[in-house]
């Protein structure tokens, strides 16, 4: 038996048509008929050019996150049948439709032409969608599956529609005469996108087409040293720590947007770079590599504004990768979390660019509280 893993095939799934910048706010709405203050400045940062949303402009969903993660996960089949072939289901996401039953198991009622099999759900933010793949992959390195499907996906569009902030709003206005939200909030509303990725793997190679042969898979976390800077469905004290929703009456929550997503960017802009590509350092010291080794260098970016800072942290460490080794595709698909790494390797892989024995080079950052995943994939 062969002891490599392989991504035999990977998929994607957008809902509806892609939204330009100058639609978002025919889906997102305003806040109190009032235009944001920074939204102009932020997509000027984030060079996302068009994203897709799971709502229409009334702000009603048209799809689900695990019906999505299911339709890309389908795609990954000539047919319904194949879907027998599965051994083991591993989906990651920040954004489950629900807090009980998982992710995973949702995703996997979704596909009735499945067998019984096991079902996992990663959760966190970026990262949930690596640890998804990470999961699959020693699920198979160990034996114990020999086909097995990961997925990453997000559907965050609703939470960022301008009736979620309106009483918060009102109740800022009433006290401080601006009905504005704060920017930890505002600055969210203008970077995320909904979708769902997929990836194949087996232990076998494809042979109609290439596969991806992963080298290795590594993650980190900082949450021992920093405190929260992304988070969801609880509030940031003075103290740095969070406090749940479950602590809030339900009319707190609605007063003041408990639900919604909110960014710590102090933090995220002292450390997302520096920790991460330290530790990327670390890595590759540990396994004897260089840069020189590398192909294609894909990183997931929240925004364009970091990739100098990405390369300027690179080029310090002695690692320096020229851009066009470069491969995202943020300004085209948005920031879709913990589906981004499945859709940067998916455009790549039927891209006609790669050829066999090139290496991939994946960096993915997780603002929450400061976790990373990196990964090597050889091209066969």
């Amino acid at each position: 038996m062969s002891n490599h893993v392989y991504i035999t095939k990977s998929a994607k799934f957008f809902p509806n048509s892609p939204i330009s910048n100058d639609e978002m706010e025919d889906y997102l709405g305003l806040i109190n008929d009032k235009a944001s203050k920074s939204k102009r400045i932020i997509l000027r940062n984030n060079g996302i050019k068009r994203r897709f949303y799971a709502i229409d402009k009334n702000g009603q969903h048209t799809h689900t996150n695990s019906q999505m993660t299911a339709l890309a996960v389908r795609a990954l089949f000539d047919n319904a049948a194949a879907l027998k072939s599965i051994d083991l289901l591993s989906c990651g996401t920040s954004t489950p439709d629900q807090m009980m039953p998982s992710h995973g198991v949702m995703v996997h009622g979704w596909l009735p032409e499945t067998n019984a099999i096991e079902v996992v759900s990663p959760s966190g933010v970026c990262c949930a969608g690596m640890h998804a793949f990470k999961y699959a992959y020693m699920s198979i390195k160990l034996g114990d599956a020999k086909m097995a499907v990961a997925t990453g996906s997000e559907r965050l569009s609703r939470v960022l529609r301008g009736d979620v902030f309106e009483e918060e709003s009102k109740k800022m206005e009433a006290l401080e005469g601006n009905g504005y939200v704060g920017f930890e909030k505002d600055f969210l509303r203008w970077m995320l996108s909904d979708g769902a990725g997929a990836f194949l793997l087996s232990n076998e190679k494809n042979e109609n087409d290439i596969s991806l042969r992963i080298e290795w898979l590594e993650g980190v976390s900082y949450a021992h040293e920093i405190k929260p800077c992304m988070y969801m469905a609880s509030e940031k004290l003075e103290d740095g720590n969070i406090k749940s929703y479950m602590d809030y009456s339900p009319q707190e929550i609605i007063d003041g947007s408990i639900l919604s997503i909110k960014q710590d960017v102090k933090l995220l802009g002292e450390y997302i770079v520096p920790l991460g590509f330290d530790k990327l350092k670390l890595i590759f010291e540990k396994r004897n590599m260089t840069v020189d080794q590398i192909d294609y260098f894909l990183p997931h970016m929240s925004s364009e504004f970091f990739r100098s800072k990405i390369s300027e942290k690179l080029e310090e460490n002695g690692m320096a990768i020229p851009q066009e080794r470069w491969f995202t595709n943020l300004s085209s698909v948005g920031n879709v979390g913990a589906g981004s790494i499945y859709m940067m390797v998916e455009e790549l892989m039927y891209s006609g660019k790669l050829q066999k024995g090139q290496t991939i080079l994946l960096a993915v950052p997780e603002s929450s509280r400061f976790s990373y995943m990196f990964g090597l994939l050889t091209v066969c």
